[in-house]
């Protein structure tokens, strides 16, 4: 079953992407940053309104992705204060060297139980995706957002085909950077990826297109079925 994660930068983006058919919500604070930690109000008050599962950005500042301890201790409060009201929770730390912090990522994982978590896109800053994915696996995280290492998805879909392949169905590779209701079936199809995150925002717009999302879902939905009776048709 294909994934449809809506990143979302405000409650309105979010309570207007849950209400279009989004499968999941990423909730974050300061978009410019590439996200931060949201406010606890904005998770209250988008809890209050939607029942579409929500996982939560943690990260305390913008900018690189090596945390000091103080930081890192912020971290784990974050997800002490969220872990009741959220479904789940998106984070990344690299080592001075940009590969995966698998001790610090590990730690949070484990403070985070039973909860799933992400691992964002400061995998695409690892100097080799697929050494950095077998790191990520050893810390327990669920998924990892990637565009391949490339600015965007649909530059990155040779690059994601063989992290989906190395994923083994250990983690999912959420596919991001770029997706929109123009490329999906394009990236879907030369990726072979199964999630998708996007922000489905148009052009210097703050909230997400809710008819874009809503044929993006369609779309998903139709080709994992045409998938299916693929892979039925051929075994027969």
């Amino acid at each position: 079953m294909a994934l449809l994660e809506i990143s979302c930068f405000s409650v309105e983006s979010a309570i207007l992407a849950a209400r279009a058919g989004a499968d999941r919500i990423e909730l974050c604070n300061e978009q410019s940053e590439g996200g931060t930690t949201p406010p606890a109000d904005w998770i209250a008050q988008v809890k209050a309104a939607v029942d579409t599962p929500m996982f939560v950005m943690i990260r305390p500042r913008g900018g690189a992705f090596q945390v000091n301890d103080a930081e890192f201790e912020t971290m784990k409060a974050s997800i002490d204060a969220f872990k009741n009201q959220v479904a789940g929770f998106v984070f990344g730390i690299l080592d001075l060297d940009d590969t995966v912090d698998i001790a610090r990522t590990a730690e949070l994982v484990q403070r985070a139980k039973p909860l799933p978590c992400t691992f964002h896109k400061a995998f695409d800053q690892t100097p080799n995706l697929l050494a950095a994915l077998e790191d990520v696996v050893r810390t327990g995280i669920s998924f990892v957002l990637t565009s391949g290492g490339a600015p965007n998805a649909l530059a990155g879909v040779q690059p994601l085909r063989q992290l989906v392949t190395a994923a083994r169905n250990r983690v999912t590779i959420l596919t991001a950077g770029g997706v929109r209701l123009n490329n999906l079936a394009q990236i879907r199809q030369s990726s072979g990826a199964k999630a998708f995150h996007s922000s489905a925002l148009d052009r210097g717009s703050l909230l997400p297109n809710v008819e874009d999302i809503r044929q993006m879902k369609r779309m998903l939905s139709v080709e994992v079925a045409d998938s299916a009776a693929a892979d039925e048709g051929s075994q027969e």
